[in-house]
């Protein structure tokens, strides 16, 4: 996986109103969003955002609603444009874009899958999947065949032929990430694309775009409200609220450091075991260790290793990477680690409960 940055957004702001420029004075100077609204009647929609997003993995931006997640991705295609601030892609400024450039971007550079599908009803699913391809004037037999190339890949063999009303709606989403790969842009944008789905077939739609990542490698910017897809997908995981970064960084760092209250009330209903993983508590070691029951892998849960143990919290196990010890689980530490953060900190817990 590559360490490039491909998007960079740096020092942005979104002010919706009639004067957003001369809002920014009072932003800067401290001004949060309730006062903002009460006092002068604008909207903070995004306030100083630096984020890197790097090439090959899965950002996902999440948080609740109103906290800013889908009026940040807008702006990566310049569906809006910042009060202040940049969008770097590819090391370019888009926001110095001509409209010609820009559409340019928005056709081959970057591709985006809808909540809502956003099909068109009237064309076959073929078309459909096809019609980035069509938009940039290549082809008919170019876009069907890409379009049929990447239904394939997505389940979809043998739908072509018929229409969007036909499909259920995990059929109609997968059409849309179909038309996103036919496209071959570089950079996904997937804004709550999962969210209007039943739970079954949502997971079933992560799992396949993880499974299509693991041999692509796109860039992907995932938009989500919802904790456990956010750290199933994620790379690099964005938390908003009111329109500011609270935490970013590897999921899993977060998920035994978080470094906020609303952070922390956000995770303190996870299941734990379900989502940490070896490589998260294990201790980076050569040594044999005492008492080893056997070898587990960095990417297991714990809720797999507590199975294996039976809860016996004397064991240790060898973390095994290709054939070499990476490290050692102390079943001790996983214990530890399936402990919330304000369960785990006395001083926390008693100051909430006064």
């Amino acid at each position: 996986m590559s360490n490039e940055i491909k998007v960079s957004i740096r020092n942005l702001y979104k002010i919706f109103g009639t004067n957003p420029k001369a809002m920014m004075e009072h932003v800067r100077s401290g001004v949060g969003k309730p006062e903002l609204l009460e006092k002068y009647g604008h909207v903070l929609g995004l306030q100083d955002i630096n984020v890197d997003i790097r090439e090959g993995e899965i950002t996902v931006i999440m948080g609740l609603s109103g906290s800013g997640k889908s009026t940040l991705i807008r702006h990566l295609n310049r569906l809006i444009d910042p009060t202040a601030g940049e969008v770097i892609v590819n090391g370019e400024d888009v926001l110095a874009y001509s409209e010609s450039r820009l559409a340019e971007l928005r056709q081959n550079t970057m591709s985006m899958v809808f909540q809502k599908f956003a099909l068109f009803p009237h064309q076959t699913v073929l078309a459909n999947a096809g019609m980035s391809r069509r938009v940039r004037g290549e082809s008919s037999e170019i876009a069907d065949t890409e379009g049929q190339k990447w239904l394939e890949r997505v389940g979809l063999k043998g739908y072509g032929g018929h229409y969007p009303g036909q499909l259920s709606g995990g059929m109609q989403q997968r059409v849309g990430i179909a038309r996103a790969l036919s496209s071959d842009s570089e950079i996904m944008l997937m804004d709550e694309a999962f969210s209007a789905l039943d739970p079954l077939i949502r997971t079933d739609m992560q799992d396949l775009l993880l499974e299509l990542q693991r041999e692509l490698r796109k860039t992907i910017i995932f938009i989500t409200h919802d904790l456990d897809e956010a750290l199933k997908l994620a790379d690099h995981l964005v938390i908003l609220k009111d329109g500011a970064v609270i935490q970013q960084g590897e999921p899993q760092e977060i998920l035994l450091n978080p470094n906020d209250d609303y952070i922390i009330d956000f995770i303190s209903d996870i299941n734990r075991a379900r989502v940490l993983r070896v490589r998260s508590i294990m201790e980076v070691t050569n040594a044999p260790g005492v008492n080893v029951a056997g070898d587990v892998s960095p990417m297991q849960n714990l809720e797999s290793v507590i199975a294996m143990s039976e809860g016996d919290t004397n064991l240790n196990y060898r973390v095994m990477e290709d054939g070499t010890q990476v490290g050692l689980l102390h079943m001790r530490d996983l214990v530890k680690a399936l402990v919330p953060v304000e369960a785990a900190d006395p001083a926390r817990r008693a100051a909430s409960a006064a």
